[in-house]
């Protein structure tokens, strides 16, 4: 029955009756002791191989990404580490000149934020802000998501009180949705790359890259066939500078690209953009029955 075919899905309007947003997140990290990619090491060691394998992401990932990024006019999201906006100031500043969002990330993303109490979290969502807004020319970035994606109870409040407006830290959900922060209104934009992330469909599986592919295709058809004007959909890529920089990746990131931006219907935006709408839009979450 077509009537009766989108009658438990969510409705959702994105601007200009668009169907589908794209958004490429780009993440920027630093490690202290070792990135996700070791061989021999055990854990809190350091180990010099897997520490060589996270800077290839400042020194060739992250340019071989932008170039991508640019030829498809698209700018992305990028999440960076306070200390890898400290390292390298000068690539963080360019990401904010050039249009894409800098996002906060923890300092160092082989320290959890979830391992830490209230006043240490908070003390470190302020020491990520003080340099990525340094970096952004005194542009104050508006959402966050944790190292390993998760932080204390109480993260979401003291975001808020910190001037956030939205947290990536969260799988439950297709779409955004405001929660009561216990400090006031904050968005949620839930992770849209269960199925389209580097380091879960690549890198630690030791797939081929063209699981990424399929993995994307699939979930973009099956959105596409879901949406409409009234049923917008979203789906997220996450590109490590370090991880899907490597020109293994290449390939299948232009191929992402090129096929979702072939149908009509079809943007791709920032996450801080979507943050704003979905504050300014005040979509209210129906129940189906």
């Amino acid at each position: 029955d077509m009537l009766n075919a989108n009658r438990f899905r969510r409705p959702w309007k994105w601007p200009n009756g668009q169907r589908v947003a794209v958004t490429i997140g780009l993440p920027f990290e630093a490690f202290h002791r070792q990135s996700q990619v070791s061989l021999i090491s055990k854990p809190g060691q350091i180990d010099t191989y897997s520490l060589s394998y996270g800077d290839y992401g400042w020194k060739a990932g992250i340019w071989r990404l932008l170039e991508i990024l640019d030829r498809f006019g698209c700018k992305g999201t990028s999440s960076v580490n306070g200390m890898a906006a400290q390292r390298h100031p000068e690539i963080v500043s360019f990401l904010a000149e050039e249009g894409h969002e800098l996002m906060g990330h923890g300092w160092a993303n082989d320290v959890y934020v979830k391992d830490m109490t209230p006043e240490e979290a908070r003390a470190e969502i302020r020491r990520c802000t003080e340099v990525l807004t340094e970096c952004a020319g005194g542009v104050r970035p508006t959402g966050w998501t944790s190292p390993g994606s998760t932080g204390p109870e109480g993260m979401l409040t003291l975001l808020k009180e910190e001037g956030y407006l939205y947290c990536g830290d969260d799988v439950s959900d297709d779409i955004p949705f405001i929660i009561d922060s216990g400090a006031g209104d904050f968005v949620i934009l839930p992770r849209q790359s269960v199925a389209t992330n580097d380091i879960t469909q690549w890198v630690l599986p030791k797939n081929s890259p063209l699981v990424m592919w399929e993995g994307f295709k699939e979930t973009f058809d099956a959105l596409y066939e879901e949406s409409s004007p009234e049923h917008g959909r979203w789906i997220d890529l996450t590109l490590h500078a370090h991880m899907a920089g490597r020109p293994t990746m290449k390939p299948v990131i232009e191929r992402m690209l090129a096929y979702a931006l072939d149908h009509d219907g079809v943007f791709v935006t920032r996450k801080q953009d979507i943050a704003e709408w979905t504050l300014e839009s005040r979509q209210v979450v129906p129940s189906p029955i």
